[in-house]
């Protein structure tokens, strides 16, 4: 029996280190770094065998290392090997800025998660040995070099560059981490090369632009920007009502950081697991002022060229059923980034912004800080590159 002609199937012989093909190894350029704070890097198993996974270069680099790979259901369940001084890198409420912790705080080790966004969001959510890891966060100066890889964001970091990052806030005297970027931007561009001369080029080569929507009020000095939060009545999640009154409002100038917060009183009494929803205590309300109150106070709060700014068009219509719309308003949530959040907390912590410190109290205080860290993101966004 004649057979038929098969077509012939290439295989590239591969370096298992870096991963890359043999006659594009770059593992000569990869340094030996004595890092003084452990690594340790938990990649989800989708990234193991990615040609551009950048954590096999991070544990092949850093002496005081180490990888786990595995599914999020496994590591769920493992016993893992952290430290007692043990902190985890992610965003989000709570986790402070790495430059800005004192030597004496500073984690001996450090968990990196190395997945995508959702991977990583998703071992948070389910790995509750992590979830009492105290988190740190960076802030990026500059966007990723990552080219070949599509990242969320334009502040989102690789595992190596996220990981460097961390380390030169840790121990800035740890020398070699200029040759692990180096080594990294070796692999990145003898793969553009590549892609260029095969003519499968698969990546953005024009300059980024920000998104053309981001108002124009948010790309100025911020100074008469007033960033704003409010609760509503109870029971307003169930009804979803268009009539709801606020009961605390909350609110920061970013010129000059002045301050505005008001508990209005409710018209029914607030029931203890609803002021626990809004983390309030009921004394909060002791001195609470009436709707007529709250409009003359926000007015005198205002100025004339104040604009208002919210997260979501609910926040502003707030204002709007109190009667207290004074200045111009714009909602934030409109802004096209094309995240794969919608939620502001969620937002934060896919951005990987550090929530800003507000003196408002409760759940409002938090997402007023959020929202201003969101507002000053878009506004560094917007003055990076060419906006409509």
């Amino acid at each position: 029996m004649q057979l038929r002609n098969e077509p012939k199937v290439e295989y590239r012989e591969r370096c298992y280190v870096c991963f890359r093909p043999v006659d594009k190894c770059f593992c000569d350029a990869i340094p030996s770094i004595d890092n003084k704070t452990h690594i340790l890097i938990l990649q989800h198993v989708k990234e193991r065998f990615h040609p551009f996974n950048t954590a096999r270069i991070v544990r092949q680099a850093l002496q005081n290392s180490d990888l786990i790979v595995d599914q999020t259901a496994t590591l769920a369940t493992a016993s893992l090997p952290f430290r007692k001084n043990t902190g985890v890198l992610f965003p989000g409420q709570g986790a402070r800025l790495l430059c800005d912790v004192p030597p004496e705080d500073r984690p001996e080790q450090l968990v990196i998660i190395d997945g995508t966004w959702h991977h990583a969001k998703t071992f948070m959510n389910q790995i509750s040995s992590l979830q009492q890891l105290p988190k740190f966060c960076l802030e990026p100066e500059t966007p990723s070099t990552y080219r070949i890889r599509k990242e969320p964001t334009e502040t989102a970091l690789s595992t190596l560059e996220a990981t460097v990052a961390a380390l030169r806030d840790l121990e800035p005297e740890t020398e070699g981490f200029d040759k692990l970027v180096g080594a990294f931007d070796t692999m990145i561009d003898a793969q553009i090369l590549s892609q260029q001369q095969s003519g499968r080029e698969r990546f953005r080569t024009r300059p980024w632009s920000p998104p053309a929507n981001i108002p124009s009020v948010i790309l100025g000095d911020l100074e008469n920007v007033v960033v704003v939060y409010g609760e509503a009545a109870h029971g307003a999640n169930d009804a979803r009502s268009k009539h709801r009154k606020p009961i605390y409002w909350v609110a920061q100038r970013l010129g000059t950081g002045e301050s505005f917060e008001c508990a209005i009183r409710p018209d029914t009494t607030l029931c203890e697991e609803f002021l626990q929803h809004l983390q309030l205590t009921p004394s909060v309300f002791d001195n609470s002022a009436d709707t007529d109150e709250f409009v003359r106070l926000w007015k005198e709060f205002l100025r004339p060229t104040d604009t208002v700014v919210a997260f979501n068009d609910s926040t502003l219509r707030l204002l709007r059923i109190s009667n207290a719309e004074d200045v111009p308003s714009i909602a934030l949530k409109a802004v096209d980034l094309k995240l794969n959040s919608s939620r502001l907390g969620d937002i934060v912590q896919e951005l990987q912004l550090a929530p800003v410190e507000v003196r408002q109290q409760g759940r409002a205080g938090v997402r007023l800080g959020n929202a201003i860290a969101f507002c000053r993101y878009l506004q560094k966004l917007g003055t990076q590159g060419s906006t409509v």
